[in-house]
């Protein structure tokens, strides 16, 4: 009987010590994340800073699942905002003032703003040692698609340098956007205007050779911010701080680290993209400011984007920043 008493204590003894080990073992509920849907309008090192805020949980540490969905062209992104196919679109500002112009009920709203300058490159066939834009006049430019930001801000370029895109050069503009760096491997045009990283591929593998930036010649402007239509805002005011946050944070990540630190974090979201070509395109786009250091799209950008619209007549009237710009979020989160 003894030594049935004697085993058990022992056992109670050996379960009151499991107790604190198994306590131990029994993880909290985790916090439930709010689902983001945002639609891209294309998928682009050119927007890195928001895969490394994917890439580095920075969204998720404000509690959102930001869930990325690429919607090819301004008009395919925007109708996936509208229709509530996606509650946060990443596209150029002037796709907002297109649809403020057609008198929407339910502005969409720019309030954090990614990249601020145009992304792209000017690509000559042959290597041109010390080029002037005016080795232009005569010859085949293959550009990008009417209407777009890319487009007008190369327009606006050209003309900067004293060229008439319409009499001086043969322009190309109605080959679609997938297709324009097919074209010109195939062989038409003697220049044209490309996003990276395939500007950098073509140089890598000989069929082309960057020799200049639209980015660089145009200025700052606010290329490509996140937006979302007004009641969306006001329903979610928090989301929206939350994700603003997250981008802020990812933008400063970005400033603060080497380029091949970028490329490495962001990989998974390119996978067939070489990581020597990836670097190289981050290098490139940091060195010449692509990428908005904060989310603030300020009354200069935003004029500036409205003078080169109006230059490639694709204004349809002038918008006040005001009206479709939400600064009060970025001001706050930075």
């Amino acid at each position: 009987m003894f030594k049935r008493f004697k085993r058990s204590c022992l056992l109670l003894i050996a379960l009151l010590l499991a107790l604190p080990l198994a306590a131990c073992q029994i993880k909290p509920a985790e916090k439930k994340l709010e689902k983001v849907r945002v639609a891209e309008v294309t998928h682009s090192l050119f927007y890195t800073p928001q895969y490394v805020a994917l890439a580095k949980g920075f969204f998720k540490d404000e509690g959102l699942d930001v869930q990325v969905t690429t919607t090819p062209g301004g008009d395919k992104t925007m109708t996936a905002l509208l229709s509530n196919g996606a509650d946060i679109a990443l596209v150029g500002s002037e796709t907002s003032i297109y649809v403020q112009a057609q008198g929407s009920s339910d502005p969409v709203i720019n309030f954090a703003q990614l990249t601020q300058t145009d992304g792209t490159f000017l690509v000559a066939r042959e290597k041109i040692d010390n080029f002037s834009w005016d080795m232009l006049k005569g010859t085949t430019f293959l550009g990008q698609r009417k209407g777009g930001m890319p487009q007008m801000a190369g327009e606006f370029v050209l003309k900067k340098h004293g060229i008439d895109p319409h009499k001086d050069l043969t322009l190309i503009q109605n080959i679609d956007f997938a297709n324009i760096a097919t074209a010109f491997a195939s062989g038409t045009g003697d220049f044209v205007q490309l996003f990276e990283p395939t500007a950098s591929i073509f140089e890598k593998e000989g069929k082309g050779h960057v020799i200049a930036s639209f980015g660089t010649e145009s200025g700052h402007i606010p290329y490509t911010t996140f937006m979302a239509k007004e009641s969306y805002m006001k329903e979610n005011a928090k989301t929206i701080e939350s994700f603003t946050k997250a981008i802020y944070k990812a933008q400063q990540w970005v400033q603060d680290t080497d380029s091949k630190e970028i490329a490495k974090a962001i990989q998974p979201y390119f996978e067939d993209t070489d990581l020597d070509i990836m670097a190289t395109v981050i290098e490139r786009y940091k060195s010449q400011g692509s990428f908005a250091t904060d989310p603030i799209l300020d009354q200069e950008e935003w004029d500036n984007l409205q003078n080169i619209m109006d230059e490639a007549g694709e204004l349809p009237k002038r918008i006040e920043h005001e009206t479709l710009v939400n600064t009060e979020i970025a001001e706050k989160v930075k």
